[in-house]
């Protein structure tokens, strides 16, 4: 077994503290990577306080997980020691059903394997995530990244960036494409980063008037403020896309009346209640609401290829661990711009 030195979450009332557990030895198909730097998702927030149910405690929270190789198994073909290497937010699919063989394994049918907090399918054990200083994982949830990138602001395109570029690239977002972004946090800013590059025109859509300022820096061509009716109602039915980074309680048909001719309403923010959707919204103009979760293995490893060729990163504060309950604190109230990256040599 390999000793493995992280931070833990004990309960959910408690603050994360350092905790050692073993990772397995490395298998023929798997690749050890020494952890750099850990991005810090707000799924790690909920889990690490016991705001969603089945979470397993001691809890090793991470999933955009950035750092170097340092020992590949015997039939290991895609990288070797002293390659940089990622993973995301899963780390193994029963990888035979006819969806992980179209390498969408985020919706395998008996459901993909969490890099943490998840039942390891050999029954091993749970998965241990990535505020630690090293991780064991299969080459086929292991990625390729660019030693042209900032390795610390690559790490949240694991999750952030991945969870916003399938969805554009599923609804076809190209040149011209009138793309709306709602929402400037951790998903949002990665949206216009995105859409931008997809040749799109992009309008960022806030209820804050001061995110104008940003979303002009993150190359959106337009701004749209939420909360001004006259404004929302000169943009009724302008919009092909509108990506939906909003994680607050909000009403959708605000957002779909945004839209035009057969326009899609892309969700990746999760509200905390069910939200009500206005059938006449949808009915007008041929409407839709699609949903989306992170991407697969080749998606994946597409995105990061994509962020290399045009230079993009995720905007990020760098943190020790040591300082990873105050991180959450200011998560809760918006207090970032716009994602948290912890320095695993902190450890």
């Amino acid at each position: 077994m390999i000793s493995t030195k992280a931070y833990a979450a004990y309960q959910p009332d408690l603050p994360l503290a350092p905790f050692s557990f073993d990772r397995r030895e490395v298998r023929p198909h798997d690749v050890l990577i020494d952890i750099q730097f850990c991005g810090v998702c707000h799924s790690d927030l909920h889990r690490a306080r016991g705001e969603w149910h089945g979470t397993h405690f001691p809890l090793v929270p991470g999933h955009e997980i950035v750092g170097v190789v340092k020992a590949v198994g015997d039939h290991v073909k895609k990288f070797k020691r002293g390659d940089l290497a990622a993973v995301g937010v899963i780390v193994d699919s029963c990888r035979s059903c006819h969806i992980c063989n179209e390498k969408m394994e985020q919706y395998c049918v008996e459901g993909a394997t969490g890099t943490y907090n998840a039942m390891e399918r050999d029954g091993s054990g749970i998965t241990r995530g990535g505020y630690s200083d090293k991780i064991v994982t299969d080459e086929r949830f292991v990625y390729s990244i660019s030693d042209k990138l900032s390795m610390p602001a690559i790490a949240p395109l694991l999750c952030a960036g991945i969870t916003t570029y399938s969805p554009l690239k599923y609804a076809q977002v190209t040149k011209g494409t009138k793309v709306g972004i709602a929402g400037l946090g951790g998903l949002g800013h990665m949206g216009v980063k995105f859409a931008v590059a997809l040749g799109a025109d992009v309008t960022l859509i806030s209820h804050t008037p001061s995110k104008e300022k940003d979303a002009a820096r993150l190359g959106a061509h337009n701004f749209l403020l939420s909360s001004d009716d006259e404004a929302m109602k000169k943009r009724a039915g302008y919009f092909d896309v509108v990506l939906n980074c909003i994680s607050g309680q909000h009403d959708y048909k605000k957002y779909l009346d945004l839209l035009g001719l057969n326009g899609k309403m892309l969700l990746v923010g999760l509200p905390p209640e069910n939200p009500k959707v206005d059938p006449f919204a949808l009915i007008k103009n041929r409407r839709m609401i699609l949903g989306s979760m992170i991407g697969g293995t080749d998606e994946t490893q597409e995105m990061l290829d994509f962020c290399a060729e045009h230079g993009i990163v995720s905007d990020i504060e760098i943190i020790p661990i040591q300082k990873i309950d105050e991180a959450y604190d200011r998560m809760i109230k918006g207090d970032v711009r716009y994602r948290f990256v912890i320095d695993m040599a902190t450890l």
